[in-house]
C-alpha cells in the first residue's frame, strides 16, 4: 500500500477536520523551537488513544513513518518530521487530580502549567517546570524527560511518572506502571519510555506523582561582577548543605535581553536562588545563602518574596525568548557537567566564543550542572562553519569535563551526530537493539537520537 492509501484510511477514521494536507497548515508543524526543519506530508490530530492506535495500525500496514508531536517547544528537532506524517497529540487533554493518592492522570496534550494549576488547587505540587510550561505538553515533557529550575532539589519528569499509556508501532496499546507510589514488578518500562523521544512508543497519557505544597517559598538574587565568581558561588552555596528549590545562573548577555529595565549596566552574572520548606527554615537559609554569595564575591544581594519573587522567576523563564527577539538566530544547547566543573566549563565557553567570534550567552540550572550555552548569530552574515565549530567545541568540552550532551532537551536531530561520542559504541548497539524490539520497521520518529545508517 502507499502513502495515498494511508491518507485515505486515516481521513476516513479521523474526519477531514483532523487530517491536514494544505501545505500552509502543514508548514506550521514543520519546525519546533530549534533551527531544525522538516517536510511532513500531512498532519494528523487524533482525539483519543483509540484513534492513535488505529492510525498506527494503518501506518504499520502502509509503511508510513510517524513523528509524534506535542506543542513543538522542543529545542533539539525531536518533533521535526524528516519524512512521513506528523501525529499531533494536543487534543488529548483529559486531566484528573486524585488528592487521596497524590496523583494526577493526564492526557499527553495537557500543558504542564495546567497540571501545576490543578495540583495547586488540591494543595499539591508538580515540581517539573520547563521554561515553556505554559504551552509545553506533558507528553512532550515525558518524551524528552524535561526538567527545569526545580530539578536540583526535586528531580526531573521521570521522577514523577508512575505509569504510562502508550501505543506501539503496530498499534498495540500498553499500560505501564500504575497509581501506586512503589512498583518493583518486572522491568521498568515506564522509566524506559521517559526520554525515548517518541522512538519506542507514542505516549498518550500518564499518571503523575504529586507532592504537598511547600509551606513557604522565598527568593534571593546575588549579583556578581565576574562570571566565574558566580559559577564558584554555586559550589559555595550547595557545598554548605543548603538544598535550594532552584539555583539559576544568568550571564550578562542573557540579562541584557531579558531584564533591560532592571540594570542600566547588567552585572557579569546573577544567581537566582529559591528556597522552600518550613517558614523558619526558609528565612534562615535565605540569609545563609546571601552570606555565602557575598563570601564568594557577590557585589550585592537582595531577597525577593511574593510578587517580586514571581516576577524574577518569570524573568528566568523569559530568557530564551528574549534572546530570540534580540538576535536573528540562536542555537540553545543543554549540556550537563559535574557541579564541581561548572566554573571550568563556563571558562571554556567564554574561550570558545572568543575563538569563533560568536556571542554565546550562558544561563541555566547551575546547581545540577545543567547549563544552556546559547550561540547567537545572524545567518545572513555568519559562516555556518563557525557555528558548527562552536557547537562541536561546546560538546567536546562538556564530555571532557565528565558531562553529557543533554540534561532535558533530548538528542533529537541536532545532537544525533555526537551521540555515539557521548554514550559509547556498545551502548549505542544496545539501544538500537531496544529500538528494534519496540519498532522493528523503524516507523516511529525516524532519524532521532542517532543518525541514519552511514551518516556521521
Amino acid at each position: 500500500m502507499s502513502y495515498k492509501s494511508f491518507l485515505t484510511e486515516a481521513t476516513r477514521l479521523l474526519g477531514t477536520d483532523w487530517v491536514l494536507t494544505d501545505p500552509a497548515l502543514v508548514a506550521c508543524y514543520a519546525r519546533d523551537a530549534s533551527v531544525a526543519a522538516g517536510t511532513p506530508q500531512a498532519v494528523l490530530l487524533p482525539g483519543s488513544t483509540a484513534e492513535v492506535a488505529a492510525v498506527m495500525k494503518i501506518a504499520a500496514k502502509t509503511g508510513v513513518p510517524v513523528t509524534p508531536r506535542g506543542a513543538g517547544t522542543g529545542l533539539a528537532g525531536g518533533a521535526v518530521a524528516a519524512q512521513g506524517i506528523v501525529l499531533a497529540l494536543t487534543r488529548l487533554r483529559a486531566l484528573a487530580v486524585h488528592p487521596e493518592d497524590r496523583v494526577a492522570v493526564a492526557g499527553a496534550g495537557v500543558t504542564t502549567a495546567t497540571v501545576h494549576t490543578a495540583a495547586a488547587a488540591a494543595g499539591l505540587f508538580y515540581p517539573p517546570d520547563p521554561s515553556s510550561a505554559s504551552v509545553a505538553t506533558i507528553g512532550g515533557n515525558i518524551a524528552t524527560n524535561a526538567g527545569g529550575p526545580h530539578g536540583f532539589k526535586y528531580g526531573v519528569t521521570r521522577d514523577y511518572v508512575l505509569g504510562l499509556e502508550a501505543v506501539l508501532a503496530d498499534g498495540t496499546v500498553i499500560q505501564t506502571g500504575g497509581r501506586t507510589l512503589k512498583n518493583a514488578t518486572g522491568y521498568d518500562l515506564t522509566g524506559l519510555l521517559c526520554g525515548s523521544e517518541g522512538t519506542l512508543a507514542i505516549i498518550t497519557g500518564a499518571i503523575l506523582r504529586l507532592l504537598p505544597l511547600p509551606e513557604a517559598t522565598a527568593g534571593l538574587v546575588a549579583a556578581f561582577s565576574e562570571l566565574e565568581a558566580a559559577a564558584q558561588g554555586v559550589i559555595t552555596v550547595t557545598g554548605a548543605g543548603i538544598v535550594p528549590a532552584a539555583l539559576e545562573l544568568i550571564d550578562r548577555t542573557a540579562l541584557s535581553c531579558a531584564a533591560p529595565a532592571l540594570w542600566t549596566e547588567p552585572p557579569a552574572a546573577v544567581l537566582w536562588i529559591e528556597i522552600d520548606g518550613p517558614a523558619e527554615t526558609v528565612s534562615r537559609q535565605v540569609e545563609e545563602a546571601a552570606t555565602l554569595c557575598r563570601q564568594a564575591g557577590a557585589s550585592s544581594t537582595w531577597t525577593a518574596a511574593g510578587k517580586q519573587r514571581e516576577e524574577f522567576y518569570q524573568l528566568r523563564r523569559n530568557v530564551s525568548g528574549a534572546l530570540v527577539r534580540r538576535y536573528p538566530a540562536k542555537i540553545g544547547e543543554d549540556v550537563v557537567v559535574p557541579v564541581s566543573r561548572v566554573p571550568a566549563f563556563i571558562r571554556s565557553v567564554v574561550r570558545i566564543g572568543a575563538e569563533t567570534g560568536l556571542a554565546i550567552a550562558v544561563f541555566g540550572h547551575a546547581a545540577d550542572g545543567n547549563l544552556h550555552p546559547n550561540i547567537l548569530f545572524d545567518p545572513q552574515e555568519t559562516d555556518p562553519a563557525r557555528v558548527e565549530a562552536a557547537i562541536s567545541a561546546i560538546f567536546r568540552e562538556a564530555l571532557a569535563c565528565g558531562g553529557t550532551l543533554s540534561g532535558e532537551h533530548g538528542v533529537g536531530i541536532l545532537k544525533a551526530p555526537y551521540f555515539e561520542a557521548a554514550v559509547g559504541k556498545e551502548c549505542v548497539r544496545i539501544m538500537r537493539g531496544i529500538k528494534a524490539v519496540f519498532d522493528p520497521r523503524g516507523l516511529l520518529n525516524p532519524g532521532k537520537i542517532w543518525p541514519a545508517e552511514g551518516v556521521k
